[in-house]
């Protein structure tokens, strides 16, 4: 059995509802932060002169950090509870956007790769804690329902930040650097000092939100959850010493990596996949805003995939979904123009459900291994770290759009683990 602590009403239809409420809050930042990354790409590709693979260094220090700390988190929130990893990974994170401040006044990528380490440490943390915290409060039967409308307020964040970031930290323009020696002294200072300033402004005023957010929820109470017992559907406890004994748990995981590592790989390329003339064209800045189409049809879905999915069964969703997706990005790995343009935006909602139901699938069954569960699944999170990297080499050398592939494949593994891969026995 689960055994919940604190105030909640068990007269109301959902005594959990005020806490599932407050606790979408984060879903929203670190959803906002990390599609931020997509706009910080093309913004330091330019500023730096990197190549492709170059670039995708952001990602691969981004999400690294969710193979290096996810486990050790596992286990730090077994120690302070859920609410305290909370609080420390808000804390974390504000100290990572903090960095982004010395890193643009010092002009210095290894810097930006750190403070990119850090920031996502924290949300790393806040997965962690976050996602078992939202399958426990309420039925199991409807723990990737839940997990599912939760991740759309996610996605609302991500739909946000590609506009806000293409406005703020892509209108200045950058110069190449040809350009950039025709200038003087003063004009160096001046051009670098604006360059350092589209950056270090939103996440200073990132840190003091995530900061503001990390002292509510120290004062705020929480239910506080103990898991004694868990038996889903039949599935004993105790049947394995460890999480890793369970085969639909280490698919998951596989299903997890590649899952990220699709996602992020396709947002990350989008701006200069939009900005190839063959495609459409567009400008860096313009660019940047067509980005929330692929994470607002990720948000749509969710909301979408939360009530279909309370009538049918998440594994047939996901699976349909997958198939949905690989054929969208080879559609638009054989198109052009327009065409191509919107079969890729289109991706956003087929991938809407598949990281919180491949999530709750994965750790259904665990019983008191959930925690460390969670932590396994967190750490394939580093799929977003490898696989855009993968992509950004097959880029420089076939060429952005036929790149694309790396998804595809992506996606066939998810439609696999939706159809059987789930399965206990």
């Amino acid at each position: 059995m689960i055994n919940v602590t604190g105030s909640t009403n068990s007269s109301d239809k959902n005594p959990y509802l005020g806490s599932l409420t407050i606790l979408t809050s984060l879903f929203f930042i670190w959803g906002f932060i990390t599609s931020l990354n997509d706009i910080l790409i093309p913004h330091l590709k330019s500023v730096f002169t990197l190549n492709y693979a170059e670039a995708m260094l952001i990602q691969f220090c981004f999400f690294t950090a969710y193979f290096v700390v996810s486990i050790p988190s596992g286990y730090l929130v077994e120690k302070i509870d859920y609410k305290g990893g909370i609080v420390a990974g808000l804390a974390i994170a504000g100290i990572g956007c903090l960095l982004f401040y010395p890193a643009a006044s010092l002009h210095s990528y290894p810097l930006f790769l750190a403070a990119f380490f850090v920031l996502a440490s924290g949300i790393t943390l806040l997965q962690v804690a976050a996602n078992p915290y939202v399958t426990i409060l309420g039925n199991p039967e409807t723990a990737s329902s839940r997990l599912t409308m939760t991740q759309a307020f996610n996605s609302l964040g991500t739909t946000i930040a590609p506009y806000l970031g293409a406005l703020f930290i892509l209108a200045a323009a950058v110069k190449t650097a040809d350009e950039i020696k025709l200038l003087n002294a003063d004009e160096l200072s001046a051009y670098q000092a604006a360059q350092a300033a589209a950056v270090q402004n939103p996440y200073l005023l990132l840190a003091a939100v995530l900061f503001f957010i990390a002292v509510i929820f120290a004062l705020i109470k929480l239910p506080k959850i103990e898991v004694e017992k868990a038996q889903v559907q039949g599935v004993e406890d105790d049947v394995y010493d460890s999480a890793w004994g369970y085969k639909h748990l280490v698919l998951g995981a596989i299903g997890i990596f590649v899952y990220v590592g699709g996602e992020v790989s396709i947002g990350s390329f989008l701006i200069n996949f939009l900005g190839e003339p063959s495609i459409a064209g567009l400008a860096e800045q313009d660019a940047g805003k067509y980005v929330s189409f692929y994470w607002g049809g990720a948000m749509i879905g969710r909301f979408i995939g939360a009530a279909v999915m309370q009538k049918i069964r998440p594994g047939k969703v996901l699976t349909f979904n997958a198939v949905t997706a690989a054929v969208l990005v080879l559609m638009t790995m054989i198109g052009s123009g327009h065409v191509a343009m919107w079969t890729i935006l289109a991706v956003g909602l087929f991938n809407s459900i598949m990281f919180p139901t491949i999530f709750s699938l994965a750790v259904s069954g665990l019983g008191k291994h959930t925690g460390q569960g969670s932590g396994i699944l967190c750490a394939a999170i580093v799929g977003g770290a490898i696989l855009p990297v993968v992509q950004g080499l097959f880029a420089d050398r076939i060429g952005i759009q036929q790149a694309f592939f790396i998804p595809v494949l992506c996606y066939c593994y998810i439609a696999y683990y939706g159809w059987r891969g789930y399965r206990f026995k």
